[in-house]
């Protein structure tokens, strides 16, 4: 990489480095569009029986069919813990004291035992790019996506600024116990006495 190219990256904010023009009340802008967020609550489909999930999987399609440019997202929304089950396992392999292994292998067994309380933690996303919309049409536009979704038997609601944030911090950090998301580094700290 080039100089010009290492400087300029480095001068760049995080939200430029994803390709975020910005975050709005209702949609990360981009080059590429404004992408607006519906969060679906999640269903747990192991307890039904085979005739409902065959209903739920017809009308997820008819929610997508009716729409040209739906992407569809689905995180963890609770923490993953695989990589201290990983390093618990290799700390197993090299104990040689039992006690040690012992207490390693009561870690292990924890950790699964709370991954599995957390294993039905999802969160599904329906996302829309918008173009070209009008401002005065974006409103009734993103109202109708909503009514589809739920006249199709989905638990819903767009995404406001603080569910992005939350969204992309999941995304992109794995970062699941943050309840408040800053526009910038301490902004929760800052005080402006006059």
């Amino acid at each position: 990489m080039s100089r010009k190219k290492k400087r300029r990256s480095k001068d760049q904010s995080t939200t430029e480095l994803m390709g975020i023009d910005g975050i709005t009340e209702y949609s990360i802008c981009t080059k590429l569009g404004d992408l607006v967020f519906f969060i679906i609550k999640p269903t747990n489909i192991s307890v039904l029986p085979d005739a409902s999930v065959s209903s739920r999987i017809y009308a997820l399609l008819n929610v997508v069919k009716g729409q040209t440019d739906v992407e569809m997202l689905a995180m963890n929304s609770t923490e993953s813990f695989e990589s201290n089950k990983n390093y618990y396992r290799s700390r197993l392999e090299s104990e040689e004291l039992p006690a040690i292994r012992k207490l390693l292998e009561q870690d292990s067994t924890h950790l699964d035992r709370i991954q599995v309380l957390m294993a039905s933690a999802r969160e599904f996303y329906i996302m829309i790019r918008l173009r070209n919309e009008k401002e005065s049409e974006i409103f009734p536009y993103l109202a109708r996506i909503e009514k589809n979704i739920k006249d199709n038997g989905f638990i819903t609601r767009r995404a406001n600024e603080q569910d992005i944030k939350r969204m992309l911090g999941v995304y992109f950090e794995q970062n699941v116990t943050t309840e408040r998301y800053d526009n910038y580094d301490g902004e929760r700290w800052v005080t402006m006495d006059m």
